[in-house]
């Protein structure tokens, strides 16, 4: 039985907490017979991300003072044929770095199930690991510098990040563990409503992808602009794909302890799902992906910034 002290506490806490705003998954849909056709605000979040990325990337092989003896790696025209590349990349090493690296039984006993994209599942380093495949591929390839273009995708990755953060956001999942901050948000759904020992009828959660949408995307992106455009990083080939490395993992380092970890990880013995424990602490997932993601980004930098 609940009682009034607490009673009046969970009344509190919930005044302040944000409901979930009315907002579906999709934009619009139109059926065709007996097919749905959909446009999702997370496919429009990697349609407009993509295209932000692509203008910022000409817009600085247009200017010839930002690279190494004024001189651009590539043409605007070798850029559009990379970034058929990079899509590519994208979908296939997030979608198998989902399968891999957090449903494994689930995919070898439903295997049709892994083609099926449209039904959501996309990992982050998986995508990281297909783009960069992709860059290496094409500038062996091409004879292009790999390092410069590493560059360029790296400075126009973050409005990518901050909209598919937003979407995750909008598609009610990726949400923090239970809160009660005043900015803490009550998401729909059973999952999000399940919350062992929290007081109160209701589950409040923190907002995690919006807390990674403004690291990743807003801070991220801004400083990666101003060293782009204003304290000429790019002469310096490695330094802005080394800070992206640096700045993603300890971004994400950092919201994965506010983060609800992935069902199949969390135990009553383990609520937090970490993936290593010792001595009372541990590291989640998205945790023990960033750490090689922070100290090959420190490498690089250095390697970037050491006389010749």
């Amino acid at each position: 039985m609940t009682s009034p002290n607490a009673a009046l506490i969970s009344a509190a806490m919930f005044a302040a907490a944000i409901p979930f705003p009315d907002i579906g998954p999709e934009i619009f849909s139109v059926q065709i017979g007996d097919f749905t056709l959909a446009l999702r605000w997370y496919a429009l979040a990697y349609i407009v991300g993509i295209l932000i990325g692509w203008r910022l990337v000409v817009r600085a092989l247009r200017t010839d003072r930002l690279w190494p003896s004024n001189k651009p790696p590539m043409t605007p025209a070798q850029l559009e044929d990379l970034l058929t590349w990079i899509i590519i990349g994208v979908i296939i090493g997030g979608r198998l770095g989902f399968v891999l690296f957090y449903q494994p039984r689930y995919y070898l006993s439903h295997p049709a199930d892994i083609l099926m994209v449209w039904q959501g599942g996309m990992s982050f380093h998986g995508g990281f690991l297909g783009v960069v495949i992709a860059v290496w591929w094409f500038c062996r390839r091409n004879g292009l510098p790999t390092a410069q273009i590493a560059d360029a995708m790296a400075f126009a990755a973050p409005p990518g990040l901050l909209l598919g953060r937003m979407a995750n956001f909008v598609n009610a999942e990726l949400w923090g563990r239970p809160s009660t901050v005043p900015w803490a948000v009550i998401f729909p759904g059973d999952e999000a409503q399940y919350c062992p020992g929290f007081l109160g009828d209701l589950c409040a959660r923190h907002p995690s992808q919006l807390y990674e949408a403004g690291l990743e995307g807003v801070m991220l992106g801004a400083l990666l602009l101003f060293l782009v455009w204003r304290r000429d990083w790019l002469k310096m080939p490695g330094q802005i794909a080394g800070l992206f490395l640096v700045g993603y993992g300890l971004s994400r380092f950092t919201v994965e302890f506010f983060r609800q970890a992935d069902a199949q990880f969390v135990t009553p013995e383990n609520p937090f799902g970490y993936i290593v424990q010792a001595g009372g602490f541990g590291l989640t997932m998205g945790q023990l992906f960033s750490l090689p993601m922070i100290l090959i980004g420190l490498v690089a930098i250095h390697r970037a910034r050491r006389p010749l």
